[in-house]
């Protein structure tokens, strides 16, 4: 039988060495997306433009929404919070996939050439994808709003960088568990949407009670909304020690995740 190496060189050297390859699939996976419709691709801009809109009108006139902290203009808000849901979407739509990954793609299991360990990376690629056109929409309205966005935010592929490596090491480790407990999907929507409202995307982290914000720390997704919350709207560095330990977090469960996709991918095609 096959072994498979779960050496962390392994998991960057795969990357690595099919680059080509995962950019491929990459592109097939976004183009597929669209393939059919009418406005083909220029829906990944039309929803991001639909949905800020929705914010504004709904939390900046109907709510009267503020941040604390923020002024009182009332698209503030909506560029706020639409910051903070496209990290949440970011890692959303690569974990919710993640448990189906391998199940989907079952006629690449059998194929002893084809590196099954890139199947997270393309999702997650697809996902980067999107988020790059919301966060292209995003400037756009803090151009028209505000001017020129702050400088902090140059920082942004610094402060997201561990949130990939966290969503990576996730999608290798629920992809795996998908193959054998197929109840792991069913799961992982109700925990997304758990860490959704548990993280400070609606609402800002000095707005819970101290003795509990150390809990919201253990949401993966706090750092990440709050350091691109910073960089890209309030115009601050991020928090460099927090960010550090957040990558040395990311590095770890990415690479814990790809071992256990490793050791356990022997069993995908008996199962399947």
């Amino acid at each position: 039988m096959q072994k498979f190496s779960a050496s962390p060189v392994v998991m960057f050297t795969s990357v690595v060495r099919n680059r080509a390859l995962i950019a491929a699939l990459i592109k097939r996976e976004v183009i597929g997306r669209y393939r059919g419709s009418f406005m083909g691709i220029l829906w990944s801009f039309f929803n991001p433009i639909v949905m800020l809109s929705i914010y504004t009108f709904v939390f900046g006139l109907i709510f009267n929404s503020r941040w604390a902290g923020a002024g009182d203009s009332k698209p503030e808000f909506a560029l706020i919070l639409f910051a903070g849901l496209i990290v949440f979407n970011l890692f959303s739509e690569c974990v919710t996939r993640a448990p189906n990954l391998i199940i989907s793609n079952a006629n690449y299991v059998k194929k002893v050439v084809f590196p099954l360990e890139i199947l997270p990376c393309v999702v997650a690629g697809a996902s980067l994808f999107h988020a790059l056109i919301s966060l292209i929409v995003w400037v756009a309205a803090y151009l028209i709003v505000f001017g020129v966005p702050p400088v902090t935010a140059l920082y942004l592929p610094l402060v997201v960088a561990p949130l990939v490596l966290i969503i990576l090491g996730l999608s290798w480790a629920l992809a795996s568990l998908g193959v054998y407990m197929r109840d792991v999907a069913h799961f992982i929507g109700l925990a997304t949407s758990g860490l959704m409202f548990l993280a400070p995307i609606f609402y800002p982290a000095t707005a819970v009670p101290e003795e509990y914000r150390g809990l919201l720390q253990l949401n993966p997704l706090t750092v990440a909304v709050e350091n691109v919350r910073s960089v890209l709207f309030f115009g601050q560095q991020p928090d460099w020690q927090v960010l550090g330990i957040y990558s040395c977090i990311g590095v770890l469960v990415a690479y814990l995740g790809f071992a256990w996709f490793q050791k356990t991918r022997k069993g995908f095609a008996d199962v399947l």
